[in-house]
């Protein structure tokens, strides 16, 4: 499956914004947005011309994209399953990304960023009622049990997250055993859950034209 591996930082100054994706160097002044707030490129610094309301849209959902590191194939499933939902198409999308498994551990502080949170998955260490999950793409859903188990390495890896992650604290529509790894799904995540400034109603008019 294609993936991004450029540096991370790039897509931040890109969209001018903190999306933190790689974990505390995101808090520290080593920030790429901090140190260079300007796009990237030859001509970032003498980028001035006014975006046009399709560009607000196409820049929109880049962002979203980027924060939750899916690529456009992905982008555009999640689109279409909100779009064919009897809820509002912009929260129901959130939502579907909010409920991927990586994203989940990323929300129990397992992991301080989307990447890591991949690996860990990837790795094998994650349990979803009791059966290892694998695929970062897996949707969970309300009452779903997840644990993180395996060797201690990993253990002591996810333990430390958990520590340089205490400021954000948990999903209020999560909960969590930070002493065990253990967390519950407890519902569906709303939107007001969503701290991260997206605008979905733009991509909704984008994927709408």
């Amino acid at each position: 499956m294609a993936k991004y591996t450029g540096p991370s930082c790039r897509l931040c100054r890109r969209e001018m914004m903190k999306l933190f994706l790689k974990g505390p160097r995101c808090h520290t002044d080593k920030c790429g947005v901090a140190r260079r707030a300007f796009p990237p490129g030859q001509h970032g610094q003498a980028r001035g011309t006014k975006l046009s309301n399709y560009g607000i849209q196409l820049r929109e959902k880049q962002k979203v994209k980027r924060i939750y590191g899916v690529m456009e194939r992905q982008f555009r499933r999640y689109f279409a399953i909100a779009s064919k939902s009897k809820g509002v198409t912009g929260k129901v999308l959130l939502q579907e990304l909010e409920r991927r498994l990586d994203n989940v551990i990323f929300r129990l502080m397992f992991a301080t960023s989307h990447v890591q949170a991949r690996q860990i998955v990837r790795h094998g260490a994650i349990y979803v009622n009791d059966q290892r999950v694998n695929i970062p793409s897996f949707s969970v859903k309300q009452g779903d049990e997840i644990e993180v188990r395996g060797k201690e390495g990993i253990k002591k890896v996810v333990k430390v997250n958990i520590d340089l992650s205490k400021d954000r604290g948990v999903a209020p529509w999560l909960e969590a055993d930070l002493v065990n790894l253990k967390a519950r799904v407890l519902r569906l995540p709303d939107r007001e859950d969503i701290q991260m400034p997206i605008q979905e109603q733009l991509i909704v008019e984008l994927y709408s034209k």
